[in-house]
């Protein structure tokens, strides 16, 4: 499973390597409903995209981000104001007389006054760091596609709904930002052949379990911890992600761009660090055809899949 991943966020990385171009309407769109629903997650380095508008469009979505921006550091600011007189509220007490009640406040009041005020930091940052472009299931990404023959970048949710589910089915499979090769005709026969991506990753990341990490078994008592490993291709390159994405539409619903990376077994240096699947970069030369598959041609499209780049994936813990 790909838990994480670094990605080029920026739209303009796709334009250059392939002369795509974007769709100004879908990223309108992503940043339209983001100011509905704040659960909708988007990385910095999405948005920093458009911090230099070019077009009137663009300007629209520049627009969008700031008042976005706005309001969370709103929301933040009215947080700290709270959790502040919460925890005055609490040393008071304390100060008279030590009570369970009050030490739960303070500690509570202390932890969301600091995590307040890493968001207000994050907003106001312009600078841009590595987890800026990192993403997670659930989190939005740009993803590279083909429509009326020309490739074009949409905005997309980082775990797949096909086209027909219920929104519910969210929940029940988790799992689904990861396709797996061996289930390609069956759960994914929707979009396996009829609707390819291509998402441009430069590392990611995977939950293993550190027992396997160290080679060993568990010991007596010893509970299953999970670690985070960063595994790193090289040489470094930017990895061509072959993804399968769904176009989801409802009666009533808000449409949604969604997608998953296809994972296969994974090779030795990944296999020994203790995680059984591994994401396909194909190669460069491959993209136009995996962007136009042929249902009837799946034996071509695995073809592409085995044809992939194999770069030595070194890892370490991720901080």
């Amino acid at each position: 499973m790909c838990y994480s991943a670094q990605i080029r966020a920026d739209y303009r990385t796709y334009v250059r390597l392939f002369g795509a171009h974007i769709s100004i309407k879908e990223f309108f769109n992503t940043f339209f409903k983001r100011g509905q629903d704040s659960t909708l997650k988007i990385p910095k380095a999405m948005e920093a995209a458009f911090d230099d508008p070019r077009t009137p469009e663009e300007q629209e979505i520049k627009a969008l981000i700031d008042q976005y921006k706005l309001d969370q550091a709103t929301k933040c600011e009215q947080e700290l104001f709270k959790q502040r007189k919460r925890l005055v509220d609490a040393e008071r007490k304390l100060q008279v007389k030590e009570t369970k009640a009050a030490a739960n406040d303070q500690r509570i009041a202390t932890n969301k006054i600091s995590q307040a005020k890493g968001k207000l930091e994050d907003l106001r940052r312009k600078e841009l760091l590595d987890r800026d472009s990192r993403i997670f299931p659930g989190n939005y990404a740009p993803v590279m596609v083909m429509q009326d023959g020309e490739k074009v970048v949409l905005p997309m949710r980082y775990q797949c709904r096909p086209q027909g589910m219920p929104i519910s089915f969210d929940k029940d499979f988790p799992g689904t930002y990861n396709a797996r090769r061996d289930n390609l005709e069956r759960f994914w026969k929707g979009q396996f052949g009829y609707s390819h991506g291509i998402m441009i990753v430069d590392t990611f990341y995977e939950n293993v379990n550190r027992h396997k990490m160290e080679h060993r078994e568990l010991r007596e008592n010893e509970e299953v911890e999970n670690v985070v490993l960063k595994f790193d291709p090289s040489p470094a390159q930017q990895m061509l992600v072959a993804c399968l994405w769904s176009r989801w539409t409802a009666p009533g619903q808000p449409e949604l761009l969604s997608f998953a990376a296809i994972t296969d077994e994974p090779p030795e240096e990944v296999a020994a660090a203790g995680h059984d699947r591994c994401i396909i970069p194909i190669r460069r030369e491959n993209v136009d055809a995996w962007l136009n598959p042929d249902p009837k041609n799946l034996a071509a499209l695995y073809a592409i899949l085995d044809d992939r780049e194999r770069p030595y994936y070194e890892h370490r813990l991720a901080a």
